[in-house]
């Protein structure tokens, strides 16, 4: 029995006028709908497979893409978006039993075009990865902050689209806060140019923040602008161990008070990360003698030399360790040691994958609350699943948590994986009941739109149903996200 991605790899031979309006709007090399082309997009980082669209196209510019839009419109035919296609949770993929899509591909909008050493920004095209666009400012002496374990794949356009977080976000905010301005396609075609890179604007709605963190849901963003900062001049990283959980945010606090603003990263890693990552990570070694049950990867930067930072650095710890708060530390030396330790923090995520099939959820919870959080989820998880192997890790400077769940050793994976929905009542729960989110960063797609529909109240839901009938009546961009309508 054929599935549904290979009745659709040829759909467009039998809508000739849609094929024709497509090919119209972005040229004939630009549309493909043979099997071989579409494989590649179907799915997510995850590895799961979802519906298959119509055809993937590939504009090479705005005027492109509302072309492009207009043809769906005229077709009745939805758009879903997709940048560098490192989600999680389905937000770039077609809705299964959703209606007839097309996959419009940025990748071709994939262009630096201006760095502005003045006023401090870049303004770039949705389809450029954000590795390129990391190094466009440091040729320039600039930091554009933004760094994912994904960024030499992942795009500005989904970076907006998922108002991405990642490593920095403590010192330097997330896409919310890094986005100047944007130009968007709207779902009837029309064409918003808001790329102004104004830090203040008090001229009504800040339009912009519509469509940062929307999902593709509102319109399509096809460039933008956003803020770049002094390429710092010094930079320590230090790795630490915490004997007790309840201890780590004491010591965030006492870094926070004596590092201020430097602290860049402030990222918890449980003993069982240093474990998968020294097991099946080449090159990945505990730099500590004992082991610990959890420790702490800080880094800090600024604009004065290294041994003013590296000498505030070692004083806050040597207290923090005469205090109680830290059993054991070393520092990076050289830049070596420094991608060494970060090895360990990347490496534990890549890691779980040889560990058997695993469970994962991205949430946020209020600072003073992560230890009892993580506490709690932790115990209700072993209790209902004994042997599983919680891996509690993230950016917990900002709140941001990463719960991890591993297979017990032995367990049949497909047995395991059976329990993702009551193992994400626990976890949700819990983040509900402390105030949280039930996403950090990851966003909702289509995977967590039933969990949105739980947590949030209806008021914040009909905002969003008003939000999104304002913009796309017609539910024809990005259907099935989010809120979950996917007619």
């Amino acid at each position: 029995m054929m599935t549904p991605l290979e009745q659709s790899s040829s759909a467009l031979e039998d809508l000739p006028a849609l094929q024709a309006a497509l090919q119209a709007a972005v040229g004939a090399a630009a549309v493909r709908d043979d099997w071989n082309a579409l494989q590649g997009y179907l799915g997510d980082w995850a590895g799961r497979a979802y519906s298959s669209p119509l055809a993937v196209v590939f504009p090479a510019s705005t005027e492109e893409v509302s072309a492009l839009m207009k043809a769906c419109a005229a077709h009745d035919v939805a758009v879903v978006p997709q940048g560098g296609n490192t989600g999680l949770v389905g937000g770039a993929a077609p809705v299964s039993g959703g209606r007839r899509s097309i996959l419009l591909s940025l990748k071709r909008l994939d262009k630096v075009l201006h760095v502005d050493e003045a006023g401090y920004f870049l303004v770039a095209q949705a389809g450029a990865v954000l590795k390129h666009l990391q190094d466009a400012a440091a040729e320039q002496g600039m930091l554009f902050p933004l760094s994912l374990g994904a960024e030499g794949s992942c795009t500005l356009g989904g970076n907006i689209s998922t108002n991405a977080g990642g490593n920095a976000v403590l010192r330097y905010g997330n896409m919310r806060e890094l986005t100047l301005g944007m130009e968007v396609v709207l779902p009837d075609g029309r064409i918003w140019n808001g790329l102004r890179a104004l830090r203040k604007d008090n001229t009504g709605y800040d339009l912009k923040q519509l469509f940062i963190g929307a999902e593709g849901t509102l319109g399509v963003v096809t460039a933008a602008a956003v803020k770049l900062f002094p390429m710092p001049r010094s930079r320590q990283t230090a790795l630490m161990a915490v004997g007790d959980l309840f201890k780590v945010m004491g010591v965030f606090r006492y870094m926070r008070q004596t590092l201020g603003d430097q602290i860049t990263a402030f990222e918890l890693i449980p003993r069982l990360g240093i474990e998968f990552a020294c097991r099946h990570i080449p090159g990945a070694q505990d730099p500590m003698a004992a082991s610990h049950p959890w420790y702490i990867l800080l880094e800090a930067s600024a604009s004065c030399d290294d041994a003013a930072l590296h000498g505030s650095l070692e004083a806050a710890l040597e207290q923090s360790m005469a205090d109680g708060f830290v059993e054991d530390a070393v520092f990076a030396s050289n830049q070596r040691q420094h991608e060494d330790l970060w090895k360990l923090r990347e490496g534990m995520v890549e890691s779980q994958k040889f560990e058997g099939a695993s469970l994962k959820h991205d949430v946020s919870i209020p600072l003073a609350g992560i230890p009892d959080f993580i506490d709690s989820v932790c115990r209700a998880v072993e209790k209902a699943i004994p042997g599983v192997r919680p891996l509690m890790f993230g950016h917990v400077g900002d709140g941001n948590v990463h719960c991890n769940f591993s297979q017990p050793a032995g367990m049949n994976p497909r047995d395991f994986l059976a329990r993702e929905h009551e193992v994400a009542h626990i976890v949700y729960t819990c983040v509900h009941r402390m105030n949280g989110s039930i996403s950090a960063e990851h966003g909702i797609g289509q995977r967590k739109t039933s969990e949105l529909e739980r947590y949030k109240s209806e008021v914040e839901l009909d905002l969003m149903r008003a939000v999104k009938h304002a913009l796309d009546p017609a539910n024809r961009v990005n259907p099935g996200k989010i809120i979950g309508e996917s007619r």
